[in-house]
């Protein structure tokens, strides 16, 4: 049988013609695009935001308006709206957070006085912070800002976790990280145990002296320094020992191929550290949270023991132990022969790359 096309009933789009239905196509996407734009620039009314949710498409739709205004009239209007707006202008903040003016960069907005009863080196650190912003950007600054601020805070009151220096806020911590944190390093400096053991015993050999590069360390009995803890530094606040990296050149090389050492701040300190068989350090806190302590265990007698947090640890010979010392913790020494590690300073893994830009900056030894 067969079938003409002439008998099949036509949709209804086809007796439209061409130009009509390519009219209703543009039609219909000029709406959408509006509908887009609508949804894009909307502001949201203060007050009813939910707690946690991103803002960032209201700050670009407030800057655009500010940008557009033109007569007095409407810079008023976005003067206005920037004042009531400042919260949401910070993204991954919660209405608590608002409600409260604790946002990140909130101060900095609103043109808030940095705290009066700030120390002298808080205040440095803030016009570091400052001139850092000024020179490259504020992106990323939010958490070391807000640290800044609330280091008074910190110092007025006692916790388990108290860096004396600057803390970093919203950095989950633990007294002791686990070997995944830093996985790389820490294999690093345990295929290198032997040779860096061997150098240790070299520099040991020759004495423990301070012309000889070593720094003693410990209490003070009659004006004068119980020998009990030694130090051979290797870098110092940032700087390399000279003189002692000729000492160690392997050690010095395995320090300079890890990825997260802290060698451009004075917050980055490595070397050996010799504990005297009796010697006890009393309760500390370390400088800053933005740092983990890597301890390779050299020669580690087995009744010394480190205490973080409330949590007891041991050393082992040719691993790493990571420690949060901004955290309460206390070193005991009980056995014979002294406790040997070399320590090394590395990045927190929760600081971001453009704040540990920003630290170094902030806390370079040329300042």
């Amino acid at each position: 049988m067969h079938w003409s096309m002439t008998t099949l009933p036509l949709p209804p789009y086809v007796e439209l013609g061409v130009h009509s239905l390519s009219g209703l196509l543009w039609t219909l996407l000029l709406l959408f695009l509006w509908h887009c734009y609508r949804i894009g620039s909307d502001l949201p009314i203060p007050g009813h935001t939910h707690a946690g949710k991103l803002k960032s498409g209201s700050r670009r739709s407030m800057m655009s308006r500010g940008g557009s205004c033109a007569g007095t009239k409407c810079n008023a209007r976005s003067k206005l709206l920037r004042s009531d707006q400042i919260s949401p202008f910070i993204s991954m903040e919660t209405e608590e957070d608002e409600e409260q003016g604790q946002g990140y960069l909130t101060p900095v907005l609103s043109h808030a006085l940095f705290p009066a009863q700030a120390s002298a080196e808080a205040k440095k650190l803030y016009a570091a912070l400052q001139e850092y912003a000024k020179r490259y950007s504020w992106v990323g600054m939010g958490r070391i800002h807000k640290g800044l601020r609330e280091q008074v805070r910190l110092n007025d009151h006692s916790a388990i976790q108290k860096p004396h220096l600057f803390f970093l806020p919203d950095v989950p911590s633990v007294p002791f990280f686990p070997r995944d944190a830093h996985r790389h390093d820490i294999e690093v400096l345990e295929a290198n145990y032997s040779v860096i053991l061997a150098e240790f015993k070299a520099v040991y050999q020759r004495g423990i002296d301070p012309k000889l590069g070593w720094t003693y360390l410990g209490p003070k009995v009659h004006n004068k320094i119980v020998p009990g803890q030694a130090v051979f530094p290797l870098y110092t606040a940032g700087v390399s020992v000279a003189g002692n990296c000729r000492s160690c050149p392997c050690t010095y090389r395995t320090l300079l191929s890890l990825r997260t050492f802290i060698s451009s701040n004075s917050l980055g300190s490595a070397g050996f550290w010799l504990l005297g068989p009796g010697a006890t350090l009393g309760s500390s806190y370390g400088p800053t949270n933005t740092r983990l302590r890597c301890h390779l265990g050299l020669q580690t007698p087995p009744s010394c023991e480190l205490v973080v947090g409330g949590e007891p640890q041991c050393w082992s010979e040719g691993h790493c132990l990571l420690v949060d010392d901004s955290f309460l913790h206390t070193v005991s020494h009980k056995d014979a022969g002294p406790r040997v590690i070399l320590s090394v300073d590395l990045w927190h893994p929760n600081v971001a790359a453009a704040e540990r830009q920003a630290l170094d900056f902030m806390f370079s030894p040329d300042l």
